[in-house]
């Protein structure tokens, strides 16, 4: 299995099966107190922020300035004035170091993240060789602090979307909010089944109770405190995860029945086929940048104090992404040091484990509930649906925001009021946090769906995030054109969720079990960036030199010359001054050649 499948693999393992005759009723007021807490604190911190947050000027004392919305606050930073349902997504640009720090860490330490470490780990076929998820993401957050964090920031957008259709127009941004959407979507999804496979394991209750209780909770403090509330249960969370998974280790460690974890390093390490070394590489490449461009991370970067700050929280949140998996990665080798499993519980004999028996995935929540105390095991499970609520929150409020922001308020309703906005916000979280849940209960290959969509991101997004930052000539045509070269070459190779073979067999193809080991995710990544960049440069070359009629323009990049009025002279292009290009300023600071 490959690394990015890692991260949520106990999805695969989720089971909708009705709850046992031996409930753990210890174990079920143990977790019906840790969603208190986090219920309580979500909604504490919404409250408190409504308190704290930017004070909103009434429309009966002061009128809003020209171009301001009515309902408009004040930020800060000096940025322009955020409306309320804008200083509600990004908590008034004032998310300070502390709960920055652990707000962006929660961005990938979930459900699937902790609970793939430690099946990486135990998987004698994987090992730490293939738990690449950890590094993987800690490196796409610094990457995205570097090249990303602070432009974006400076540039006070409140969406990942925004520089989108900023310069290539509303409809393109429309098309690269999709697989946005849909990958924030199915990463609730999964990591709410994820939770659901381990209190099946370790309280022997049916998943769908705990998938409803977690989405029910998640969606209503979310709904009460935006961001606000999504941020400070975050700290609660990370603090749970890192009691939770700590206080299990020593006493798994100590079981009779677990060898010592060096003699089983051939185990836990794994190893690297020489064939298999495209497909490690294409993983690597696909978390490290495929990892930036979700708006789940830039949420938080947006919400920083200041552009400096937000690159300081991806760098820290890098740390904590790598410190987080260190206790799971220790719970996997432990699982792989079990002596005899026979020994451990009834369910395996005749020297059958989790891993013979289809089990494996679920290592860490069968190392909770058979290698330590049933109190312990309860404070782990603790720790693991912190873990699910702190991944879940994030993505629903992110997919919401950039739905309200990018399609409600720009397309569906470009003049709607302030308090609209803020009702359409909560109904939209509403509405995904519920298409998370059902997908988490009644669909098996949700995983597989969430691994396809992730590639979709990695291929789509990341290619056109980098353009619209750093390529000044970059246009509607060169993105269309990417857009669409990028989603034919990921299918033509092979969509196993939708039962699509490979329609393209690249080199080293296995057909035994019809499987990619090229790195083709990547080169559909490249081919896609390099589509963008020659079609772009192309067209602004074909309409600045006016070597084909401008009535051929037909996505309105490029238009005459028109007068300009004396406040607000139009910008030219400075060889052929009848060419006007459209005004607004890219994302550094200078005039772009074009905004369609």
């Amino acid at each position: 299995m490959e690394g990015g499948e890692v991260t949520l693999a106990t999805v695969a393992a989720a089971d909708d099966a009705a709850s046992g005759p031996n409930v753990n009723t210890g174990g079920i007021m143990a977790l019906i107190l840790f969603y208190c807490l986090i219920f309580v604190v979500g909604m504490y911190a919404g409250w408190k922020g409504k308190r704290v947050r930017n004070p909103i000027i009434p429309s009966d004392i002061a009128p809003p300035a020209a171009g301001e919305q009515e309902g408009a606050s004040a930020t800060i930073d000096g940025s322009p004035p955020m409306t309320e349902d804008e200083d509600y997504m990004l908590a008034g640009r004032n998310i300070g170091w502390l709960v920055g720090t652990f707000t962006m860490t929660a961005t990938w330490v979930g459900g699937g993240y902790i609970n793939g470490t430690a099946e990486a780990l135990y998987d004698p076929t994987k090992g730490l060789i293939w738990a690449q998820a950890p590094w993987g993401y800690a490196l796409s957050l610094v990457i995205g602090g570097v090249a990303f964090a602070s432009v974006m920031r400076g540039e006070k957008y409140i969406t990942m979307i925004d520089p989108f259709q900023e310069k290539f127009g509303n409809y393109m941004g429309v098309l690269l909010f999709l697989p946005a959407l849909v990958a924030e979507t199915l990463w609730s999804a999964a990591i709410l089944a994820a939770l659901g496979s381990s209190v099946r394991v370790i309280l022997d209750l049916s998943n769908n109770i705990s998938i409803i209780g977690s989405a029910v909770v998640v969606i209503i403090y979310t709904i009460f405190g935006g961001l606000y509330s999504v941020a400070y249960t975050d700290v609660v969370q990370l603090a749970l995860i890192f009691v939770g998974l700590w206080i299990c280790v020593p006493f798994a460690i100590s079981n009779p029945n677990v060898g010592h974890i060096m003699d089983s390093s051939s185990q836990w390490i794994g190893h690297l086929d020489s064939v298999e070394l495209g497909t490690w590489l294409d993983t690597s490449v696909l978390l490290m940048l495929g990892g930036i461009p979700w708006q789940v991370y830039f949420q938080r970067v947006l919400s920083a104090k200041s552009p400096r700050r937000s690159v300081g929280l991806s760098f820290a949140a890098a740390v904590g992404c790598v410190f987080m998996a260190i206790p799971a990665a220790i719970l996997g080798c432990i699982g792989a040091s079990v002596q005899d499993w026979g020994a451990v519980s009834s369910m395996y004999v005749n020297g059958s484990s989790p891993l013979s028996t289809g089990e494996g995935k679920t290592i860490l929540p069968m190392v909770m509930q058979h290698l330590t105390p049933p109190l312990i095991g309860w404070v782990g499970l603790g720790g693991v649906s912190a873990a699910v609520m702190s991944s879940a929150d994030s993505s629903l409020l992110s997919a919401s925001s950039m739905f309200i922001r990018n399609v409600y308020k720009i397309i569906i309703r470009p003049h709607a009021g302030a308090k609209e906005l803020e009702i359409a916000l909560k109904c939209s979280i509403s509405a995904v946090g519920c298409l998370a849940m059902l997908a988490a209960l009644s669909v098996n290959s949700i995983f597989d769906l969430w691994v396809m969509c992730s590639d979709f991101v990695y291929v789509l997004l990341f290619p056109q995030l980098l353009c619209v930052i750093y390529v000044k000539q970059s246009n509607t045509y060169g993105s269309l054109a990417a857009y669409i070269l990028g989603a034919i070459m990921r299918i033509s190779g092979g969509v196993e969720p939708f039962g699509m073979p490979a329609l393209v067999k690249y080199p080293d193809f296995d057909e035994e079990h019809q499987r990619q080991l090229f790195p083709f995710k990547s080169l559909s990544m490249i081919s896609s960036l390099l589509t963008m960049l020659v079609i772009s440069l192309l067209f602004h070359t074909l309409f600045t030199r006016k070597l084909i009629p401008m009535k051929w323009d037909v996505l309105e990049c490029y238009h005459q010359k028109v007068q300009p009025t004396a406040s607000h002279e139009a910008p030219v292009d400075s060889k052929n001054p009848d060419i006007i290009v459209q005004s607004c300023s890219n994302v550094s600071g200078n005039v772009a050649d074009c905004d369609c």
